[in-house]
């Protein structure tokens, strides 16, 4: 019996120290979103006025603020140019990385193994340190500011998407492979009509996760395209930040304009998402 006490305390102390570490976790996270959320229906004056925690604003139907954001931060502009991204991205993405993965996985050669730890090694060095020698050679390529300079960086692989391409792979059967080949499809043929099919769910997986990324990201996108012609959705919200002054409320009202896009598209495919990471995970 007092086993039995001891063993049902601890559980009880597990459960409270998980409850307690979990309502931590979302006070740490949400607080800063509702502070966001509730200065977009303030005034300049009610958020200079007021303690930055103090909530709730005084006119909750106060919505001047987005009209403005989305006037002056162009935010349709934004929009059309990071879809543009996104769109091309996932598509050079998917392709890059597929037929990577399909080498990497199905031929042995030499070096092999150096290929690999390359990728690898790219991952761990922070890109910060190689920046400047990015910077210059898209540069000398042509393509500051352009498109081109994001779209170049996004496409490139990494290791990550290697790994689960490679865990898809290990579960589709060579023999798929050699039964084409004997009926004379070739190494492309093959992975036209074969292997790519069945990497669609990794490629869907993928390829939401790079599209939130690209829509999150703002140093890429303001170092290489600072044209105004070629505003993305994060990049526009600079156009409220000055040396000197800040219009603060527009600001919160940009960050929830530009956030509705990414957090829709990642709510609609959310289940994708997790299957597709929890297959590549998983060998069978």
């Amino acid at each position: 019996m007092p086993t039995i006490r001891v063993d049902a305390k601890r559980q009880l102390l597990a459960g409270a120290v998980y409850y307690i570490l979990f309502i931590s976790m979302c006070v740490i996270v949400f607080i800063p979103i509702l502070l966001v959320v509730f200065g977009s229906f303030k005034t300049n004056a009610e958020l200079g006025a007021t303690s930055p925690f103090s909530l709730m604003p005084k006119n909750l139907l106060y919505w001047d603020n987005y009209v403005h954001a989305f006037k002056e931060g162009h935010i349709l502009l934004g929009l059309r140019n990071s879809l543009v991204m996104v769109i091309v991205s996932i598509i050079g993405n998917a392709l890059l990385g597929t037929m990577t993965a399909y080498i990497m996985n199905r031929f042995d050669f030499k070096m092999k193994k150096a290929v690999l730890l390359l990728f690898v090694v790219a991952m761990i060095i922070p890109s910060y340190t190689t920046e400047i020698a990015r910077f210059q050679l898209l540069h000398a390529m042509g393509l500051y500011n352009t498109l081109g300079a994001p779209l170049l960086i996004y496409v490139g692989t990494d290791i990550m998407q290697i790994y689960i391409y490679i865990q898809f792979l290990e579960k589709i059967s060579p023999q798929l492979d050699e039964s084409a080949m004997m009926d004379g499809a070739s190494y492309f043929r093959v992975f036209r009509s074969i292997i790519f099919p069945l990497l669609l769910p990794a490629t869907a997986t993928l390829g939401i996760l790079k599209s939130v990324t690209i829509m999150n990201d703002i140093y890429v996108q303001n170092l290489y395209m600072p044209r105004k012609e070629l505003l993305t959705l994060p990049t526009a919200l600079m156009s409220f930040v000055g040396e000197r002054t800040s219009d603060l409320v527009s600001l919160c009202a940009g960050i929830i304009l530009v956030l509705l896009p990414s957090l829709l598209f990642y709510l609609v495919f959310q289940r994708f998402i997790f299957k597709g990471l929890m297959d590549g995970a998983v060998k069978g």
